[in-house]
């Protein structure tokens, strides 16, 4: 299926870059369109050219503008389309690999202001608890408003050892925050697992890339090993995405062959595919990893761990696992990106991110500005009112409907905020940073412990917050007397 690696591609602003996309490579961009010139409009275009040049205060290069105005007009289309210089191509390329220098942040760009995404485990960001949905203000003493994300991308990769200050604005903080941070070589590798104790296994993917299905076979084959599984889960928590061909793997693993995995609609038919668990829609070259895996992975009782910083190709693995009823989704709701950006190649040296199509769980589900919900929900208190999802980014998508003509076989099809952060005041205070959270994974790890609890048919507790109140003594919860 040749045609299916054109269109897969790639997902996500990758590890640096930014996060949250699906992104497919296409060769398609030369093909010829023929559309009606809008005379008018591009003599308004032309015109306001002429003015800059003639009465700005100062030069500014004919490039330079043209640059400027194409970046206006992709970005004004929605949050995740962009146009990408070379430089930003070798950025996308770099964060599909795991392994560049700098902090280990996933940053994008939201009413020009660099937002992290999220940031990578066990790096520079994460131990000092930078957190997803701040802003970054500063980089050192250079002010980030209106900087082009490669930009903020190139002042924060840096040689290992060297150090670098961010300024950050977090809407729940008073004043602004400072960290003092050390460059290090991050070098994420993507899957990580372990035994949380005989026949429980616990895998965690962080994102999805160009190795992350192969990882996964060699985990899954090295815990049979140990003996046959009573119950797997599955962590994909503030996992931005990363490869849409690896997120099909990863289902793949643990859903019956050529099973529906996702599907796109577009306007066009390039951006209409329907990606199913077999190999040819997830491995290129090669032999199959998922040739012989232990039969029991195809049926161990799972649970898929999903939180606000799931987004994107996790949110196509939990849709599809629940879909399919393999697995229980457990957490609270994920991020609620649903839409494909294809890499259009424009030129020799540069390219246009277009979003081109939404995707579908296999029950035709959209998840575009609505995410997936748990099965259960459990909330240990990290996801606040205050955390940023697709549905709060300006010139989102809205949530579709089940495209015409479209319906998987055999599936069902059912129908189908929060204001962003505020804007740092000019002088305000900073404030120390706040003790990083806890690892995934830990043995704190409450979402975790109530996974095992329903693998084992013990009860759930909803809520963190309900073992807080628990543990509190009795006089401390009576009303005071007056």
């Amino acid at each position: 299926m040749t045609n299916g690696w054109k269109k897969a591609g790639l997902i996500g602003l990758g590890t640096v870059l930014g996060a949250l996309l699906t992104l497919n490579f296409s060769a398609v961009a030369q093909r010829e369109v023929k559309l009606p010139i809008p005379y008018e409009d591009l003599q308004l275009l032309a015109a306001v050219f002429g003015k800059i040049k003639s009465d700005y205060v100062e030069p500014v290069s004919d490039e330079k503008l043209i640059r400027e105005a194409i970046n206006g007009m992709v970005r004004g289309l929605d949050p995740h389309s962009d146009f990408l210089d070379a430089d930003a191509f070798k950025e996308l390329q770099v964060s599909t690999q795991g392994k560049f220098g700098g902090l280990g942040i996933e940053v994008g760009v939201e009413d020009g202001v660099v937002r992290v995404v999220s940031p990578i485990e066990d790096t520079p960001a994460f131990r000092a608890g930078i957190k997803s949905g701040d802003l970054i203000v500063k980089i050192d003493e250079t002010a980030t408003r209106g900087m082009p994300l490669s930009k903020a991308v190139e002042l924060m990769r840096g040689k290992p050892g060297t150090t670098i200050t961010l300024t950050i604005a977090r809407k729940d903080a008073d004043g602004l925050l400072t960290f003092a941070l050390v460059r290090e070589e991050i070098n994420v590798k993507s899957v990580r697992a372990k035994m949380l104790e005989p026949g429980y296994g616990y895998v965690r993917v962080r994102n999805f890339q160009e190795r992350t299905g192969q990882d996964l076979a060699l985990v899954l084959k090295d815990f049979y090993k140990q003996g046959e599984l009573k119950g797997l889960v599955l962590d994909v928590r503030a996992d931005p995405g990363g490869l849409l061909n690896q997120a099909v793997a990863v289902s793949a693993a643990f859903l019956p062959k050529d099973a529906l995995v996702v599907y796109t609609d577009g306007r066009t038919p390039d951006a209409r595919m329907r990606l199913t668990a077999s190999r040819e829609n997830y491995q290129r070259r090669g032999d199959d990893w998922f040739r012989d895996l232990p039969a029991g992975v195809k049926k161990v009782p799972m649970v898929v761990l999903v939180d606000g910083g799931t987004a994107s190709a996790s949110e196509i693995v939990a849709g599809a696992l629940q879909d399919h009823k393999r697995a229980t989704v457990m957490g609270t709701s994920t991020f609620g990106k649903g839409s494909v950006q294809t890499i259009l190649p424009i030129g020799s040296n540069a390219g246009l991110k277009l979003t081109t199509a939404r995707y579908y769980t296999p029950a035709g589900r959209s998840i575009q500005a609505r995410g997936i919900e748990p099965d259960i929900a459990v909330d240990d208190g990290r996801d606040t009112g205050t955390r940023i999802r697709e549905a709060n980014l300006e010139r989102h998508l809205e949530t579709s409907k089940q495209p015409g003509g479209v319906t998987p076989s055999g599936a069902t099809a059912p129908a189908s905020g929060l204001p962003g952060p505020a804007q740092p005041k000019s002088g305000a205070p900073t404030t120390s940073a706040p003790v990083p959270r806890f690892d995934f994974g830990a043995p704190e790890d409450f979402q975790l412990k109530q996974a095992m609890n329903h693998l084992k048919g013990e009860p759930v507790i909803a809520s963190v917050r309900a073992v807080a109140a628990a543990n509190t003594p009795s006089e401390l919860l009576a009303p005071a007397k007056k």
